[in-house]
């Protein structure tokens, strides 16, 4: 649907792509001010009167389904190469898509980046933002809290000796065990994702505020060196330009946004000539620097079945410092309430009727990935080769193999001990660090954390796409504001992180503007 009537003119002051993460904080922002015109322009349907996207606890019947793009890993020869990261196809983005687990960034997170060259992107300059946000971030409810997820808890401080946190947001920490914070309304455990807060209020309210919904963006328009507006192509197959006055934002995330700059003629000359796409602007750092958060997965049959109250199923988690010298932690786990077994499966293991999971993750992964187009036509997927476990040091295998002997140590206290029949995968007979990094990689899994394919960094870094201003180098009117800019990955899960993009975004354009 669009918010305005079909004879909207398709001049507007800004075209956003994407009705995502960031790009739906932008579009509400800039649209508060009754003079400015905006289209935002979204692959994906309308997430109102969709109970399948608002009922979070739903969450796992979305992987995979008509709102995912479902994009495949290339041949990871150290890692699981069936890995398919979601991303989502719908209004809101990931966060209609994810668990909403809500972590404002550690102070030594941002700090990184501008050590990195994202000039005012530090701690100090970034934390004002948090509060800005419209989200309801609230930890999980009481009645949400599950018997057997408060006795992880209990057991984890027990075995590990970690402080146990009531709201992750309060303060920053280096390590802690509790329930998440998450972006819901537990009264109906519905989602506050940032189409829920940013744009349910306005897109019906606001005449300055285009939505197109199930459009594509496959190409930007160019007048000389600046972008001027956006191809588009509608469900039906009919297509519009979009001309933008001011700028084009591009907020398609970290495979979509990278993905139109190169069949725009952004990006690595020798790739875009290869595939005979026209270069306008050689940029060797689009596609490249790609990061996520591996994790892998130990799993437990229970004695029988555990309470089904839940907010979503992974409610409370973990994280551990093991080196006193790095700022913040440097591994994390989840708990899962369920039996998390779809990659170990494919190595025979079998799936118990009750059990529950705990996923070792590595918050600050070494090893650094890639994508790139195999086609110059924008309907063909890009490929992402992660490169899993190729750090030199082989920091990212170790991690996962020390979070298996972690969750062990846990797993044999109580209260948690007490719930648990055996260990299904790997299996108490697998001890030796061989064994364990093997299977550790084999069943290895995303929790969908793409980031960095753009990245922020100083002019003269020349593997930066966007500078601490997030336009684009070498191009006018064109700037990036999504999970892509990541110069590296936050310890933890990126949503918070990227609205809070989308709010300093939106400052800068309207700072831009006046």
């Amino acid at each position: 649907m669009s918010s305005t009537p079909d004879h909207t003119p398709a001049a507007v002051d800004y075209v956003i792509v994407g009705g995502g993460t960031a790009g739906s904080v932008i579009a509400h922002r800039l649209t508060a001010d009754p003079d400015v015109t905006v289209a935002v322009v979204e692959g994906g349907p309308d997430d109102r009167d969709r109970p399948d996207v608002l009922t979070l606890r739903r969450w796992l019947g979305l992987l995979g389904g008509d709102l995912d793009y479902d994009y495949p890993t290339v041949e990871q020869p150290r890692g699981n190469s069936h890995i398919r990261h979601s991303r989502a196809r719908v209004l809101g983005g990931c966060s209609s898509h994810n668990t909403l687990i809500s972590f404002k960034p550690l102070p030594s997170d941002w700090d990184e980046w501008a050590e990195a060259g994202a000039d005012g992107w530090d701690a100090a300059a970034m934390d004002p933002y948090y509060d800005r946000l419209l989200n309801n971030i609230v930890p999980v409810d009481e009645k949400d809290r599950n018997a057997i997820a408060r006795d992880f808890v209990d057991a984890a401080q027990a075995a590990l000796g970690v402080p146990r946190v009531e709201g992750f947001n309060k303060k920053p920490f280096h390590e802690g065990v509790g329930f998440f914070d998450l972006a819901y309304h537990p009264e109906d455990n519905k989602r506050s994702s940032a189409s829920v807060a940013y744009l349910h209020p306005v897109m019906d309210e606001r005449p300055n505020l285009r939505i197109l919904l199930e459009t594509w963006a496959y190409a930007l328009e160019f007048d000389g060196t600046r972008a001027s507006g956006v191809r588009v192509r509608r469900k039906d197959g009919t297509g519009e330009l979009l001309t933008a006055r001011r700028e084009v934002i591009v907020c398609a995330g970290a495979v979509d946004t990278p993905r139109l700059l190169m069949h725009s003629g952004i990006g690595p000359r020798a790739d875009l000539e290869a595939l005979g796409i026209p270069v306008r602007h050689d940029l060797p750092g689009v596609g490249e620097n790609l990061l996520d958060h591996p994790e892998s997965v130990i799993v437990w049959e229970t004695d029988g079945p555990i309470p089904d109250n839940s907010a979503m199923d992974s409610d409370a988690g973990l994280f551990v410092r093991r080196d006193p010298d790095v700022p913040g932690p440097d591994l994390m786990f989840h708990f899962y309430q369920i039996p998390f077994t779809d990659n170990p499966e494919r190595l025979g293991y079998e799936k118990p009727a009750h059990g529950v999971s705990m996923t070792p993750n590595i918050p600050k992964p070494r090893s650094r990935g890639r994508l790139y187009l195999t086609s110059a036509d924008p309907s063909v997927k890009p490929a992402l080769d992660f490169r899993y476990f190729t750090d030199e040091e082989d920091y990212d295998a170790r991690t996962l193999v020390d979070g298996i002997r972690l969750a062990r140590e846990i797993a044999k206290t109580e209260p948690l001990a007490g719930w648990l029949k055996r260990e299904v995968c790997p299996g108490p007979d697998v001890t030796g660090d061989e064994e364990l990094s093997e299977y550790a990689r084999k069943v290895a899994h995303t929790v969908y954390h793409p980031a960095g394919t753009c990245k922020m960094g100083a002019a003269d870094d020349e593997l930066a796409v966007v500078t601490p201003d997030l336009k684009v180098k070498g191009v006018d009117g064109l700037r990036i504001a999504d999970a892509s800019v990541f110069p590296t990955m936050t310890a933890v899960n990126p949503m918070v992180a990227v609205l809070m993009v989308g709010e300093k975004a939106a400052e800068l354009l309207g700072g831009d503007a006046r």
